[in-house]
């Protein structure tokens, strides 16, 4: 049987414990992340957000691409997480899916985004009852793309994604842009609703 490390730790203000769970072979994942950005940089009000094609944990496992996205969802938030079955990553997801009808209703589409493979994403979503879809960076690349790659140094955890939260526009700019180094912290849910409520009434 083939395992693999998903949601490498769980993590809290108090407490370090590790999670493994099975997965299916990796051959049986076909759609591959293509980025079509640049090396990094930080990311901020105005730039463009880095365009990409990644797959998409909806209860099965798709497809995903930002640009597609924009063309009718817009404004996106892409929500980074650092893991699934983590502690501060589930209160995260669960306060989001508290207000979806509220981001929605602004105007906004919501998806989570970690480096987990898309099969535990989607068991981490059926966990937490979650209605929006999770994005998968098992290979890092839009970790790295958009400058939210973080290092666990004292337990030997490296790039996994910074807590950030990203509302790029229709015109694939991104109008807000907040990102943590502390990973028990949450990010303002007011305030990306009304980065989207701006968006939607320019």
């Amino acid at each position: 049987m083939f395992f693999a490390l998903v949601g490498p730790v769980c993590w809290s203000r108090t407490r370090l414990v590790s999670t493994v769970r099975a997965a299916p072979p990796w051959e049986d994942c076909t759609t591959v992340i293509t980025v079509s950005s640049l090396p990094s940089v930080v990311i901020s009000n105005g730039d463009q957000a880095p365009t990409f094609t990644a797959p998409l944990a909806n209860g099965d496992i798709g497809s995903f691409s930002l640009s597609t996205a924009l063309d009718s969802e817009a404004p996106v938030v892409l929500a980074f997480f650092p893991g699934a079955f983590t502690g501060v990553c589930s209160h995260e997801m669960q306060r989001f899916e508290a207000r979806i009808e509220e981001l929605a209703d602004a105007g906004g589409s919501l998806y989570g985004v970690s480096i987990d493979s898309p099969f535990a994403l989607n068991e981490f979503r059926d966990q937490l009852s979650l209605s929006f879809d999770l994005i998968s960076d098992v290979n890092r690349e839009l970790i790295e793309a958009y400058d939210v790659a973080m290092d666990f140094d004292a337990i030997g955890v490296e790039n996994l994604a910074k807590r950030a939260v990203f509302v790029v526009d229709g015109e694939g700019a991104v109008s807000y842009a907040w990102v943590s180094d502390d990973p028990g912290v949450e990010p303002d849910y007011d305030e990306v609703v009304e980065a989207i409520r701006t968006i939607a009434a320019d």
